[in-house]
This record gives C-alpha cells, structure tokens and sequence, in this order.
C-alpha cells in the first residue's frame, strides 16, 4: 500500500469512529434526558363588570 492511501484510511477510519462515537452518545443523551415541560402559569382572570355594554 502507498503512503498516501495508509493515511487516508487511517484519517477515514478515525472519522468513522468518531462519528459513530458521537451519534451514540447523541442517542444515549437524548433517550434519557427527562423531558420537562413548564407549568402553564395561572392567570388570574379579571372581573367582568360592565362587559355587557362595554362599546
């Protein structure tokens, strides 16, 4: 094998694992980060006087 062809498949083949490294770690994260949703503030709600003919 040429020298040139060695290094491009070491440098493919460590992008290649790296690559698979992070897609599994993105997995991993991503399957057990609890997911959080904000409680829905309440609003308190106004009086209604004089909404009949508020013009």
């Amino acid at each position: 094998m040429s020298p040139i062809l060695t290094i491009f498949l070491l440098i493919t083949g460590w992008l290649a694992v790296a690559g698979a490294m992070l897609w599994g770690l993105m997995r991993i994260s991503r399957h057990h980060h609890p997911h959080v949703q904000p409680k829905p503030q309440d609003i308190p709600e106004k009086p209604v006087t004089g909404a009949v003919n508020a013009h």
